[in-house]
């Protein structure tokens, strides 16, 4: 028999899980989701969320409460009837009475090795803090933020030069077949639990707008994890002067390269430039509002001589 699921998740990083339940024959009830968000190039139009757009392509009923204060949220939620809830990046905590508002409980699909980096910005912060090894976890969801025992594990090696977006599709994909395979054992009685470990635990703060220029001061080492820490979104960024006045420009993309000088001194016509210790090249490049380009080709349009201290 399948399983009546509550689906509730936000983002792109969702979709493919709930997809995923969707093609292993699961009947997806409902699907809970944030409330269009203003968008567009102006900011004047609601743009439903990813998941939101992905329940409606499958002729899922959508409920997008601001949050579960009113009880009467809560009743509808209950009343609904379903066998299991599953969350994956919904962004919204949810009370005791949704969490055990099914029959089975409330499952979470979360990117990263638990007790490591719970909360918001978990695959962020494992390359910012240069982590050799990411993963998704499926737990059972309890009242603490990301505390729940493990039923599954899924490890992902993060490579030298691997982005958070690159981490972020490759974790995406992991993370829809551990919860189809989860589900699965869950509707057999085959599914197990371990609980966390409460030694190693870190939380993953949301990320700051202030956080993400880049200090040439730091490492190499640190300067190469904050940019591919922070790209694609937001950003690490530089200023530089360009056509006679400074702008900032995104960092998208580097590598640990060799050569010494100042902090933030370009060193040659690659763009590698000078840390506090070591060097990086900047391999990907984005003016405001311009594309992201590769560095040859930033270059071509918008050259940054040898020399040059970028703050």
């Amino acid at each position: 028999m399948a399983l009546r699921i509550i689906f509730m998740g936000t983002p792109e990083f969702s979709v493919p899980t709930l997809d995923a339940l969707a093609e292993a024959g699961h009947e997806i009830v409902a699907v809970y989701t944030q409330p269009p968000r203003p968008g567009g190039r102006r900011g004047l139009d609601l743009q439903k969320s990813p998941v939101h757009q992905a329940a409606e392509k499958l002729c899922i009923p959508v409920f997008t409460p601001i949050n579960f204060k009113n009880p009467a949220e809560r009743a509808a939620f209950r009343a609904i009837g379903a066998d299991v809830a599953v969350v994956v990046a919904y962004g919204l905590l949810l009370p005791e009475e949704v969490l055990g508002g099914t029959r089975l409980g409330a499952y979470n699909g979360h990117a990263s090795l638990l007790p490591r980096w719970r909360g918001a910005a978990p695959i962020q912060r494992a390359i910012m803090a240069g982590d050799r090894e990411s993963g998704m976890m499926v737990m059972k969801m309890d009242k603490g933020l990301d505390t729940g025992a493990v039923a599954l594990t899924r490890k992902v090696e993060i490579a030298h030069d691997m982005t958070a977006g690159e981490l972020h599709d490759r974790l995406s994909r992991i993370g829809a077949d551990a919860m189809v395979e989860a589900m699965a054992r869950l509707e057999a009685g085959d599914l197990s639990f371990t609980p966390q470990a409460s030694e190693g635990v870190l939380y993953a703060a949301k990320i700051d707008k202030g956080e993400t220029r880049i200090s040439f001061a730091r490492d190499a080492h640190d300067v190469h994890n904050h940019v591919r820490g922070l790209a694609p979104f937001p950003g690490a960024w530089f200023e530089v002067e360009i056509n006679g006045r400074p702008e900032r420009v995104k960092v998208l993309g580097s590598t640990l390269a060799e050569g010494e000088g100042r902090p933030g001194e370009v060193l040659d016509e690659h763009l590698t430039v000078a840390c506090g210790k070591g060097a990086v090249r900047l391999t990907r490049l984005q003016r405001a509002g311009g594309k992201p380009l590769a560095t040859t080709e930033f270059l071509r349009g918008t050259p940054i001589p040898r020399g040059v201290v970028l703050a």
